[in-house]
């Protein structure tokens, strides 16, 4: 079994494959406070409330946006797994051509969510990524990364606009009826959800008109299912991406 791990500025996301078949995935909150044992036993009981031996755990990778987490995580992984864990970064191979200015600093996440979406789904395509940040990664026709854009997160932006106004409350993302609100709530939830889809379909129709033809569009992340149904375009959720490209990139490294 292979052990894939996520590191965001949020979550950990945790999956466990059996080849290619993924047996449960978990989570644990992104905590800069918390020590390689403390992530350890975590690790541990999310292993066993799901059925999983560590002892039947032969490889992990990990992928992180949080560099004063990885070497936490990676400890706890090969304390608890026995393994060495494979970090996303310069010098794995990836089998992904990158043209972006600097290569190196690609973040490993993208560079996960873009070998997924090479291996499952037609080019040129945009890959979106909705978490604590919205990412959009572009793969030409000839399936180059060829760059993308960084976009304030959806519940980051939210907690901005509470936190700066005096009248404004905390709200969840569910959608109201309609766009235009008729009081405070649904004011902000129209703005919020409605608005969060607009933005995705503006940015992908500028993005086909930079390249010229359509694009095939996919979008992953925490967020993603609770905007993507209000878009107008059709946008393929794919919850899983990011851990199946980390597996696939396991696989390639071996």
């Amino acid at each position: 079994m292979i052990l894939t791990l996520d590191i965001g500025n949020t979550n950990i996301t945790i999956g466990c494959y059996r080849e290619q078949e993924l047996l449960f995935i978990s989570r644990m909150a992104s905590d800069r406070s918390r020590m390689e044992d403390q992530y350890a036993i975590e690790l541990r009981d999310i292993l066993d409330i799901n059925g999983v031996s560590a002892a039947d755990i032969t490889g992990s990778i990990i992928s992180s946006v949080v560099p004063p987490l990885t070497s936490y995580i990676a400890r706890a992984t090969r304390k608890i797994t026995r393994t060495e864990p494979l970090l996303v970064g310069p010098g794995i191979r990836t089998g992904l051509n990158i043209r972006i200015d600097n290569p190196a600093t690609l973040g490993a996440d993208l560079v996960a969510g873009c070998v997924a979406a090479l291996n499952r789904y037609p080019c040129p395509a945009i890959v979106i990524d909705m978490g604590t940040a919205t990412t959009i990664s572009v793969l030409n026709a000839q399936k180059v990364m060829i760059g993308g854009c960084i976009l304030p997160g959806i519940r980051t932006s939210l907690d901005a606009l509470c936190a700066r106004t005096a009248q404004l409350p905390q709200i969840g993302l569910e959608a109201p009826r309609t766009v235009i609100g008729t009081n405070t709530i649904d004011c902000m939830a129209a703005g919020t959800v409605f608005g969060s889809a607009a933005m995705l379909d503006g940015m992908c129709d500028r993005i086909e008109a930079e390249l010229g033809e359509p694009c095939t569009v996919i979008a992953t992340g925490g967020l993603a299912h609770e905007i993507t149904p209000y878009c107008r375009r059709s946008i393929l959720l794919d919850e899983n991406l990011l851990l199946d490209g980390l597996r696939l990139l396991y696989e390639r490294n071996q």
